[in-house]
């Protein structure tokens, strides 16, 4: 045989073997992209990562409540009196120490998960009807949190505020929630 035959059949063979290998991969990355697909969340459970919520109509000493990842979110139009007497209990000795200021991004609007931190109920505070505690803020009548009108444990066995989700202000007037 020839050294140029020899060199013709090595130069096919690999070629042959490199183009398998390719095909075997390709191939391979084809039947296991399914199950790693698979893993991503589905269309529902993405739409629920975040919310738009217009607050247009709620008035000035006002709330809302709106559903998010399956748990109330309290949005409400604090009142001047009630944003100064948020700041004035700042200095307050408090379970859970915060200042006022580091929970909201915009003074007037509060924006907090409404669930008791001590068993996962929902404190009442929301309606003007509703029992606000001791503080102004919220109750939760299942164990006896008070919650300040900053979302802040004040008193009751709850451990921690009531919590501020991740949420921005895309206009004035429309806020997103996760």
């Amino acid at each position: 045989m020839s050294a140029k035959h020899e060199e013709d059949v090595v130069s096919r063979r690999d070629f042959l073997f490199l183009g398998a290998g390719a095909w075997a991969a390709v191939g391979g990355a084809a039947a296991i992209w399914p199950f790693v697909d698979q893993m991503n969340p589905d269309a529902s459970t993405k739409a629920l990562a975040s919310i738009e919520v217009d607050i247009t109509p709620v008035q000035v000493g006002q709330a809302i409540t709106v559903l998010w990842r399956g748990k109330p979110v309290f949005i409400r139009h604090r009142t001047a009196e009630e944003i100064a007497a948020a700041e004035k209990d700042d200095e307050t000795a408090m379970p859970d120490p915060q200042k006022d200021g580091d929970r909201v991004q915009k003074k007037e609007w509060l924006i907090l998960v409404g669930v008791c931190t001590h068993l996962g109920c929902v404190p009442g505070g929301q309606k003007a009807s509703d029992i606000r505690g001791d503080f102004g803020g919220w109750f939760c009548p299942c164990h006896g949190s008070h919650y300040d009108n900053s979302g802040r444990i004040r008193k009751g066995p709850a451990p921690l505020n009531l919590a501020v989700p991740s949420y921005k202000f895309l206009t004035d007037t429309v806020v997103q929630i996760g």
